[in-house]
């Protein structure tokens, strides 16, 4: 499991600044400018919670390491395509599959369990279960 300090430092050797002002809509946001450096905005970290910043800044920082951008103005640009695999870096970053399995292994079945158990909550806890089992991220198919 990758702490929040980690993603800081992996930030930092990517040379992604990571900035903290009130993002209370977004919460966070990555962007890259036309000469292909990124940056990172998370919402002030008094307004959330440590595992929060974990899940936000590791996505954020998916989005940066991949490229996964989106152009909103771009008809053929597919949104899903770039937060999936932000999505998945993340769950990389802070679930890795080893650590599941153990975790599973050791009786630690059920969701909320696992994501307390990781840091994580269960909506992202299930993204990682999906991404492990079936090698995709749509949870609306697998859980109810």
């Amino acid at each position: 499991m990758t702490e929040l300090s980690e993603l800081y430092r992996i930030a930092e050797q990517q040379d992604i600044p990571v900035y903290h002002f009130p993002l209370s809509k977004v919460g966070s946001v990555s962007v890259m400018d036309e000469k292909g450096s990124c940056s990172i905005g998370l919402d002030l970290p008094h307004r959330r919670t440590r595992n929060e910043l974990r899940v936000r800044l590791a996505h954020e920082l998916g989005h940066c390491v991949t490229g996964s951008f989106y152009n909103r103005f771009s008809p053929c640009d597919i949104r899903k395509l770039h937060e999936n695999r932000a999505d998945k870096f993340a769950v990389r970053a802070l679930i890795p599959e080893a650590a599941l399995n153990e975790a599973v292994s050791q009786g630690c079945t059920e969701p909320w369990e696992l994501a307390d158990r990781f840091g994580v909550d269960e909506t992202f806890l299930k993204k990682a279960v999906c991404l492990y089992t079936h090698g995709n991220l749509a949870t609306e198919l697998y859980f109810p």
